[in-house]
């Protein structure tokens, strides 16, 4: 199997009008675009994708209508995240079966286990599948912060291979490359940073709303043109630096409403943006038009 590298996109959920309902024909709609773009991988069922607010048959069902409609066409995780080690490992192995590249798995969150309980659900998980495991970093959210020093302790496991970074520390992504650690960024605001220090790419919920720019971004930098690429990300960081200090999926969806394909409301009780805040991300769009 390649190695996972590049631009992934944090796919959002397409929904019905109001929030009520997953759009599959907009989710497919939406699929196409973020492959015609080039994008180099899209995950399905995560945080951008609203999974605490999805059942679990919407899941499945998701997994599944993109692994189907991607086909191929682009590198496809799924997340795969539960706080019981028995629901991760239930729904990893339906994601493997659909042909998944890579899971994305969190620790347990919510009042969860110890350094030695994390490593302990990680390993039964990837004890139950042969499939590349991302380890995800988000400790605002999870309450377990993956440290340098413990992602090294996860590869230990055979198939703990990737990490996407959430921390929202341009100090730690440093750490992470530096120690030579195969890092996806998972912060907007230093997207474009984080693939000048080296990271393996960007995993990134705003890609919905600007997924040519994304991966012309990647690859100026690819290619040595960081000039090029500064310039361009100057037109991109109004828009990432608002994701990032507002509600983050309806900050999204409201820009892919806006600018790519219409992906409706999040679900409730999550919130649309008020008025003020539509006057706002409009501003912040701007360069992009």
């Amino acid at each position: 199997m390649s190695q996972l590298k590049g631009i992934c996109a944090a796919a959002c959920t397409p929904m019905s009008d109001d929030g009520s309902k997953v759009d599959y024909d907009r989710f497919k709609t939406h699929l196409d675009t973020l492959v015609d773009a080039g994008v180099h991988i899209i995950a399905v069922c995560g945080g951008t994708g609203e999974f605490p607010f999805l059942s679990t048959e919407e899941k499945r069902q998701i997994a599944e209508t993109a692994a189907r409609h991607i086909n191929g066409r682009t590198k496809l995780i799924v997340q795969t995240s539960a706080i019981r080690t028995e629901d991760a490992i239930e729904a990893s192995r339906h994601a493997e079966g659909l042909g998944a590249d890579a899971l994305l798995v969190l620790p347990p969150y919510f009042e969860g286990p110890t350094p030695d309980g994390v490593y302990s659900h990680y390993e039964k998980v990837a004890q139950a599948v042969k499939t590349p495991i991302m380890a995800y970093n988000i400790p605002v959210h999870s309450g377990f912060d993956i440290t340098p020093d413990f992602f090294k302790r996860l590869q230990q496991i055979d198939n703990v291979q990737y990490l996407k970074d959430t921390s929202g520390s341009f100090v730690r992504l440093q750490e992470l490359v530096a120690a030579g650690l195969p890092v996806f960024n998972g912060a907007d605001p230093f997207a474009f940073h984080a693939l000048v220090a080296g990271a393996q790419g960007c995993f990134w919920g705003a890609v919905n709303a600007m997924p040519r720019q994304a991966v012309e971004l990647y690859d100026l930098v690819q290619a040595g043109q960081a000039s090029k690429a500064a310039e361009l990300w100057k037109r991109m960081l109004p828009a990432n630096l608002f994701f990032w200090n507002h509600p983050y999926n309806p900050a999204v969806k409201a820009a892919t409403n806006i600018l790519v394909n219409k992906v409706g409301a999040c679900r409730q009780p999550v919130q649309p943006l008020s008025a003020d805040e539509l006057r706002d991300l409009e501003v912040a769009l701007q360069p992009l038009r």
